[in-house]
């Protein structure tokens, strides 16, 4: 059976970029607020889906059209920012909003749980941002891991199938050619740990 390694070469599968898009860092990077905001104040939902837009304005809607608005003037080949010298400006402008997002969210009383997810989010992009700047790390298998590792956290061992997710999108970068094995390990590696213990400190 060929390994991941060996993928790139093929010509890129529908699924694979199915997973690409569905497990894209802006996705769960709403998806994972929402979960966490709305599991905080349960039984009062409708207050966690207002803590959760808050949340997911400033750390996936504002730096996604950020992206956005690059990629249709020309200055980024795609959303996924294939090419490493384009991603600086994108990812700063990212912990930008990230950040301003943590302190709204801090000065308007937000659960500490869905603060402590907002700062993880952040600890991930500073990681991804600066080793971007000399090396290609998977931002997809960084955020997917880090994602992983939040909900086990929060919900228990039930939820340490997650982590077979962060597989099959490793797999689907590598599958798609936009990174090679080591940097989908890598940054799967460097998302989980630093999520896990940023999290379990914050929370």
């Amino acid at each position: 059976m060929p390994g991941l390694v060996d993928l790139p070469a093929r010509a890129p599968s529908r699924p694979a970029r199915a997973v690409t898009e569905v497990f894209a860092p802006a996705v769960l990077a709403s998806v994972l607020p929402l979960v966490i905001a709305v599991h905080s104040t349960a039984p009062a939902v409708a207050t966690g889906l207002g803590w959760a837009l808050l949340a997911i304005l400033f750390c996936s809607a504002i730096p996604y059209a950020v992206v956005w608005v690059g990629v249709r003037r020309g200055r980024l080949t795609d959303h996924h920012i294939g090419v490493r010298e384009q991603r600086r400006m994108p990812l700063v402008f990212g912990m930008f909003s990230v950040l301003v997002g943590l302190a709204v969210l801090v000065l308007a009383g937000a659960p500490r749980p869905l603060v402590a997810m907002v700062v993880v989010m952040f600890a991930v992009l500073l990681v991804v941002t600066v080793v971007n700047q000399v090396w290609k790390l998977s931002a997809h298998a960084a955020v997917a891991a880090g994602s992983a590792v939040v909900l086990i956290i929060v919900f228990g061992p039930a939820l340490v199938p997650s982590l077979a997710v962060v597989a099959v999108v490793g797999w689907s970068r590598v599958r798609l050619g936009d990174h090679t094995t080591s940097q989908v390990v890598v940054g799967a590696l460097a998302g989980a740990l630093t999520a896990a213990p940023t999290f379990l400190l914050l929370a």
